[in-house]
């Protein structure tokens, strides 16, 4: 990295920002009201991970909650599950970029436990609309919405990452200044 300006001690905080980054997405997501809405008029159905409302003839919206049904829970736990990794993954990451000595071997096992909260997130973000769609009966046109897209946007970063984490191990002596850097210009 320092080859093309980079130096380390500035660059190894990447990784971890990225990973909050992530952590930040994955709150949108699971606060957020927005997994799937009415695309066009009438505006009457809105849903989040937790909870689907309806409007009702006088305006007012009426909720009703998903964990009342077996693929709600299952969607919400499995994305939750991921979630919990992913902060773990963000914690251990902090740790091992503070240390000097960095412990490469540590960095790899982040990256399996990314693809390990990768799964876990897709599985949710998959259960969500296969049953959503066809146990929740809609009305109009409805579109998965900004919360959902944060989800995927999360489950995205953590495979991106996982790889990232997974790799660094294998430029363990550039990364660490141990390698003399080759020049392809030779000086007559």
């Amino acid at each position: 990295m320092v080859k093309y300006g980079l130096d380390y001690t500035r660059c190894r905080w990447i990784l971890p920002l990225l990973l909050g980054i992530g952590v930040i997405f994955g709150i949108i997501a699971l606060a957020g009201r927005g997994w799937l809405e009415s695309q066009t008029l009438p505006y009457v159905q809105r849903a989040s991970l937790w909870e689907s409302c309806r409007r009702a003839a006088g305006g007012e919206w009426m909720c009703e909650s998903l964990m009342g049904y077996a693929w709600g829970r299952a969607a919400a736990a499995t994305y939750l599950v991921g979630f919990i990794l992913l902060v773990i993954c963000f914690a251990l990451a902090i740790i091992a970029f503070a240390i000097d000595t960095l412990r490469f071997n540590f960095i790899r096992g982040i990256g399996g436990l990314l693809f390990v909260a990768a799964v876990f997130s897709i599985m949710g973000l998959v259960i969500y609309p296969v049953k959503f769609s066809t146990e929740i009966e809609m009305t109009g046109v409805n579109m998965f919405s900004w919360a959902y897209g944060f989800g995927w946007t999360t489950a995205i970063m953590e495979i991106c990452l996982g790889f990232f984490f997974c790799c660094l191990p294998n430029y363990e002596d550039q990364v660490l200044g141990n390698v003399k850097p080759t020049y392809f210009y030779s000086s007559p």
